[in-house]
This record gives structure tokens, C-alpha cells and sequence, in this order.
């Protein structure tokens, strides 16, 4: 059993926002050195440049005041509770650096302001803070709308899509009136119309290693929405570098991750994936789907987690992932543990600065499919010159269901393999899909099981119903 350290208010910040920690050591001496050693931005605050403990910090052992005995010496037992105390907790200096709030803000957030772990002060640390979202979609909508409810002074958004009719499922930022519109715009009118006290810096563009370390160094957070694996490596990265912390979403389906990435005080992002996976291993929303809900409660979480940074209060999920299943409505949650031969934040770190994401992420280093694909008119001219053209589906079945293209036989992709027998190798072959990235995956097993003749329709039934039958239902 340890000695557990309580931490007071101030302190907090400095070992990731906890009330209390766990140290093993024998006396007050070693224990104070293995806490600063394990939380380096706490030593400034506990020791004074030749070493000594500052003297407006004070200990106690289990309530017992140690001051008038050798500190260095008193010994500590496993169970012991150890108590640091600084005689000026807080400081009217800093209360007055944080900005002042209106009546109008004071009425507002009144549920807040009564709160003992906000009240007067906590609001105004919120109305200081600058979060950056990446991303105003999935998750980033319900986050931005709870840190903008909740007096986030100044919320950065970087996006560079237009709103879709397909996002307004689950980007209940946007609305119908909006679609068409950049997102930022959208998302910015509906910022400013919930809480006109908040200000919003829109970045309407792509982050990229050129620009992530400029835009991410004006901001105290960042919260992670986005969708592919180049950003988001992209943005652990230039958290790591900046030390900022990284409040982490992702979702699939019906399932969803969260956690806190930062690096000064646990683990980041790369201690817990390495590597990436290969290239259309994991298939996106677009392509897999997201049950609508799922982001709202994924990015309230991030947004609970950005809060709770703000405050210093709580204990944050640093060091710890959160598992949300959805259809079982079950969360699980791991313990991360800090990776010492992470390449970007471990001991002798190779990453030192910001790389080309999607050459890591073997996006670029596919293989080649110049002459292997086939537009939808293409595919609708020959199929017309030659009906025993043979065109397969390899979409799920609740897929066919919305729609599909007549004639076309369906094999969904994960049964191909084992249904190659049932195929003609002699007959010329289109493969399609929604969009297009399984047909290629399907065209790659026929070809390297024989099949000379085969191609991809470019874009998948989408394409077809929008420049051969719109008729067809679009999703």
C-alpha cells in the first residue's frame, strides 16, 4: 500500500487535475522528490532554486504538523495520508487576471455560479479559456454547443466541408436551413445565437503539418472530433509538441471511444496506437455507418472532460479510456499507461516535429487502379452493348434493401472469397459498391484469384443514381 498524497486546488493542474496521488517512498524527503520527479511541472511550485522546499508550502503526516522536524528525514508508512499545504491557495492576482462577468452572464449561468466546484470563480475561468474543436461534425457539434452553453469565452473551429442533407442525423449543430452552407458558418450562427457572449475564431481550412502548430498554440485545448487517421495523428502530435492536452472522441456503429491524451502527465495518443491501420482496414461512417446518437454522447463527453480541465476539478480521463457500447448500453474503461518508448513523448523521442500524415498512414501507397475503374456512364453504355456484362454488389443486404441497381447480383464483400466458384472467370466483371472503396477491395480478390476482366464502378451506386437513374433513393 502507498502513501496518498492530497493535493490541494491550486496544485492540481500540475498532476492532471487530481485531488490525490499514489507514492511509495519512506520519508517525506523521497516522497516530495518521486512526486515532482513523476509530475515535473510541480517542482517549481514545491522547491525553490537551491532545492528546498518553498517556504509558504507546508506538510502535514496524517494531520500532524512536521514543520518543527527534519522534513527530510520524517518517515512515511504505507496507509499514511500526506497532506501538501501552501499558505497562499490561489491568490488575489490571479482571480483578478480572470475576466469579470456581467449581469447578464451572472444570471445566465446562475446554475453554475451556485455549484461549489464552479461558483464565481470556476465561471470565470471558463469565460477565459480558449478551446479548439477540430472538426464541426458528429462530435464536434454537440461539443461546441455544451462548452459554448456552458461560457467557454473563446470556442476555435477548424473545418473546411459544406453542410449535407446526409449529416443532419447526427450534426445537430447544422440544420436543414443550412445545408449547402460551410459548416463553420452554420456552426457559428448557431454558437452565437445560443450564447451571443462567446466568441468563435473559424478556420476554414484543412489542418495540415503546415498550419496545426499555429493555430493549435493560440488554445489552452483541443478537442479531437475528426474522422480520419492523418488528423488525428496530425493533432496528437501537435499537442505532444505544443503541450497541450488532447481530448480524444472517435465513433463506429454503435460503439465509442474518449479520453484525455496528455502527454506531460500520462500517456498520448501513440502510446496507445502505435501504428495505424492499413488503409480502408477500418471503414468510415460514410462507409460502415454511425447510429445518429452515439456523437452526442461521445462529444458531450469531451466536452465534460474539456470543463473539467478548465476548473482543475474532477478526475480527468487522463491515463484512462472510456468504452461506450451503445446496443448494450454498457461503458467500460481501461487504464492507459504511458508508453517510455513512445517515438513522440517516451524517453528518447524520434518524432520532434510534425511529419507527413498521410504517408504514415500509408494513405498515397495504395495500389494503383489507373485503367481499373469504370464511371457510371461508362458502365451504363457497355452494359447496354453487352448484357452479359456481369455486375456485383458488394454491399451488406440491409444495403440492397435501400437501394440497387437492377441486374447487379449481390456478394457482399466479406463472403466474396468463398463465393468465387459461383462467378464465370471468363466474363467481363464490374464490381460496385456505395462509393467505391469495397469495390476495389473486392476487385484486388478477383484479380489475384484470375479474374483478368474486372473492373470498379468510380463512386459506387451513389454516382449511378446521380448520373444514370435518380430514381434511385441516395444515402
Amino acid at each position: 500500500m502507498a502513501v496518498t498524497v492530497l493535493i490541494p486546488t491550486p496544485l492540481r493542474p500540475f498532476v492532471g487535475g487530481r485531488d490525490a496521488v499514489q507514492v511509495e517512498a519512506g520519508s517525506i524527503g523521497e516522497l516530495l522528490d518521486r512526486l515532482s520527479g513523476e509530475h515535473t511541472a510541480l517542482r517549481q511550485h514545491l522547491f525553490a532554486d537551491d532545492g528546498r522546499l518553498r517556504s509558504f508550502v507546508n506538510v502535514y503526516v496524517n494531520d500532524r504538523d512536521i514543520r518543527q522536524l527534519s522534513q527530510q528525514q520524517t518517515p512515511v508508512r504505507p496507509g499514511d495520508t500526506v497532506s501538501i499545504i501552501p499558505s497562499i491557495a490561489g491568490g488575489t492576482a490571479v482571480a483578478e487576471a480572470l475576466p469579470k462577468l456581467s449581469h447578464e452572464e451572472i444570471l445566465r449561468y446562475s446554475r453554475h455560479l451556485i455549484l461549489p466546484d464552479v461558483g464565481l470563480e470556476g465561471q470565470r475561468k471558463l469565460k477565459a479559456a480558449r478551446v479548439l474543436l477540430v472538426g464541426a461534425g458528429g462530435l464536434g457539434s454537440p461539443a461546441a454547443l455544451y462548452l459554448a452553453a456552458a461560457g467557454v469565452g473563446t470556442i476555435g473551429l477548424v473545418d473546411f466541408d459544406v453542410v449535407d442533407k446526409t449529416n443532419l442525423q447526427r450534426q445537430i449543430i447544422h440544420g436543414t436551413s443550412t445545408v449547402g452552407q460551410p459548416k463553420l458558418e452554420s456552426a457559428t450562427e448557431r454558437i452565437r445565437d445560443l450564447n451571443p457572449n462567446v466568441r468563435v475564431e473559424p478556420f476554414e481550412t484543412r489542418l495540415t503539418s503546415g498550419n496545426a502548430l499555429d493555430i493549435i498554440r493560440e488554445f489552452d485545448i483541443v478537442a479531437d472530433g475528426t474522422d480520419n487517421f492523418p488528423t488525428r495523428y496530425l493533432v496528437n502530435d501537435a499537442c505532444v509538441l505544443l503541450g497541450k492536452p488532447n481530448v480524444y472522441g472517435s465513433i463506429f456503429r454503435f460503439e465509442g471511444q474518449a479520453s484525455v491524451f496528455y502527454a506531460a502527465h500520462g500517456p498520448c495518443y501513440r502510446c496507445l496506437y502505435s501504428e495505424p491501420p492499413p488503409p480502408g482496414l477500418v471503414p468510415s461512417c460514410a462507409e460502415g455507418g454511425v447510429l445518429g446518437v452515439l456523437p452526442g454522447i461521445i462529444g458531450s463527453i469531451q466536452a465534460l472532460e474539456t470543463i473539467k480541465l478548465i476548473l482543475g476539478t474532477g478526475d480527468p480521463l487522463i491515463g484512462r479510456l472510456v468504452l461506450f457500447d451503445a446496443l448494450k448500453l454498457q461503458f467500460r474503461e481501461l487504464k492507459l499507461e504511458k508508453d517510455p518508448d513512445c517515438p513522440l513523448c517516451g524517453r528518447h523521442p524520434s518524432v520532434t516535429e510534425l511529419i507527413d500524415y498521410e504517408a504514415f498512414c500509408g494513405i498515397g501507397s495504395e495500389p494503383s487502379y489507373d485503367g481499373a475503374e469504370i464511371t457510371a456512364q461508362e458502365l451504363k453504355g457497355e452494359w447496354d452493348r453487352n448484357p452479359d456484362l456481369l455486375v456485383i454488389d458488394v454491399r451488406e443486404p440491409h444495403e440492397y434493401e435501400i437501394a440497387h441497381i437492377d441486374g447487379a447480383l449481390l456478394i457482399p464483400l466479406g463472403q466474396l472469397p468463398d463465393r468465387l466458384g459461383e462467378l464465370d472467370g471468363h466474363r467481363e466483371v464490374v464490381t460496385h459498391c456505395h462509393h467505391g472503396a469495397r469495390s476495389l477491395k473486392a476487385l484486388e480478390i478477383l484479380k489475384a484469384a484470375g479474374f483478368s476482366k474486372v473492373r470498379s464502378l468510380r463512386g459506387g451506386i451513389d454516382a449511378w443514381a446521380v448520373n444514370v437513374d435518380p430514381t434511385l433513393p441516395r444515402y
